[in-house]
Order: structure tokens, then C-alpha cells, then sequence
């Protein structure tokens, strides 16, 4: 990776993070995870077998491949686009960073923007079957994501708009997914004890959000001062005396 790619490198990772813990998602994993496996609440909550075990690796991970397939077609298409007004970059850099902070705003729930309130959720009813359905469930969950995860993923999206690099969008979208997707495959291996942790975790729902909502308006203001490229080297001298 090179040397301005590892701060927005970790940025996206732990912007994954933090959509995995959003209000939206965070309550709902058992329902998803109950949903593409096919295995009961109670099950799930039980000891599982090897074949059991097994069905829930599986599942998961091709819902996740889902997710993470349209995560990073969104990063490759907004790099292609931003390379088409590269002569603007500058410009492009000092908006976006204006709509994240603004995106920022309203995630903390300080100013509410009634139009980034509105659902943009696709649902099945019921869930092809076999192996595919994870995966298009993935692909329905990616493609359907709501108000709450959406100004997260919006602000690594406009960043790699501005990216001059085709796979530098690829590289943060994978990032981004690596960060929602592994606490998501952590959690179904360890069900019990997500259901633990997520009775401790609960009620600061709204501590995270204030938390997300603070570090999407960081990341506006360092894309709006144009600081990103200062930050990343001033850290890799750090690492690299």
C-alpha cells in the first residue's frame, strides 16, 4: 500500500465497524442470521453440532461475499466517475468534504435532513434457496442499505471518488467490507456471546451513533482542508523512522 493510501486505508476498515454497530444493523443481526441459514433462534443459541457449524460458515460467508460484491463495484464506479472530472479534483475534494460533514450532522441526530430519512430498502420475503440465496441476500442487503448505514458508506464512497486511482476505490470498498463483515462472521460463530455483549452494548446505541456521526464530520473536515495526504505521511514516518 503506499504511503497516502494507509490512513483512509484504516478509516474505511473502521467505517465498516461502525456500520456493523449501527442501530440498524447491530439489532437485526440475529434476524439476518436466522434468515440466510435457515436455523432457528433457539438453535443457533444452543451448542451446534459440525454440521450446524458448518451450515452457518457457509451462509455467512456468501452473504457476505453478497454484500461485499456490490460494495465494491460502488467504489470501483465512483473512482471511474471521479476520474472523469479529474481536472476538478481539487473542487470535488472541498464538496465532499462539505457533504460529509453534513452527512455527519444529521447522523448524530442534532439536525435531521428529512430527505436522508427516507428507506431505500429492498426486501425478500422469502429467500431463494439453496446456497445462492445467501449470497443474493447479500446482494439485496448491499443494494437496499438504509438511512442509518448510508452516511457511512456514502463517505467512503465520495472519498474514493476523488481517488486517482481505479483501484484505490476497489481497495477502500474491500476495506469497508472487511470491516462490516467480519464482526458480522465473528458474531455467528460466537452467537451466545454476541447475545451477551449485545445486551451490554445496547444501551449506549445512542453513544455510537453520536461517536459515527462526530467521525464522519472528522473525515469531511480533513477532506475540506486537505489533510488526508499530511496525516497518512506524518504517520508512516512514525512507523518508518
Amino acid at each position: 500500500m503506499n504511503q497516502p493510501q494507509e490512513v483512509s486505508a484504516l478509516i474505511a476498515f473502521f467505517a465498516g465497524f461502525l456500520s456493523f454497530i449501527s442501530p440498524c444493523v447491530l439489532p437485526l443481526f440475529p434476524s439476518y442470521l436466522t434468515y440466510i441459514t435457515g436455523i432457528s433462534f433457539k438453535e443457533l443459541s444452543e451448542p451446534q453440532g459440525k454440521k450446524l457449524r458448518g451450515l452457518t460458515i457457509i451462509h455467512s460467508l456468501l452473504f457476505i461475499a453478497g454484500f461485499s460484491f456490490v460494495f465494491i463495484l460502488m467504489g470501483a464506479s465512483a473512482t471511474y466517475l471521479g476520474q472523469l472530472f479529474a481536472t476538478h479534483q481539487s473542487w470535488m475534494m472541498k464538496v465532499g468534504g462539505i457533504l460529509i460533514v453534513i452527512l455527519g450532522i444529521h447522523f448524530t441526530g442534532l439536525i435531521r435532513i428529512p430527505f436522508l430519512q427516507m428507506e431505500k430498502r429492498f426486501e425478500l420475503r422469502e429467500k431463494p434457496l439453496g446456497l445462492l440465496g445467501s449470497f443474493l441476500v447479500g446482494v439485496v442487503f448491499a443494494a437496499g442499505w438504509t438511512p442509518c448505514i448510508g452516511p457511512i458508506l456514502s463517505t467512503i464512497l465520495i472519498y474514493a471518488s476523488t481517488s486517482q486511482k481505479f483501484s484505490t476505490g476497489i481497495l477502500l470498498l474491500t476495506l469497508y467490507s472487511m470491516g462490516l463483515g467480519l464482526p458480522f462472521f465473528i458474531s455467528s460463530l460466537a452467537f451466545n456471546s454476541f447475545l451477551f455483549a449485545f445486551e451490554k452494548i445496547k444501551r449506549y446505541m445512542r453513544v455510537i451513533t453520536l461517536i459515527s456521526g462526530i467521525f464522519l464530520i472528522l473525515i469531511g473536515i480533513l477532506m475540506l482542508t486537505d489533510t488526508f495526504r499530511t496525516l497518512s505521511y506524518y504517520f508512516y514516518s512514525l512507523s518508518n523512522p
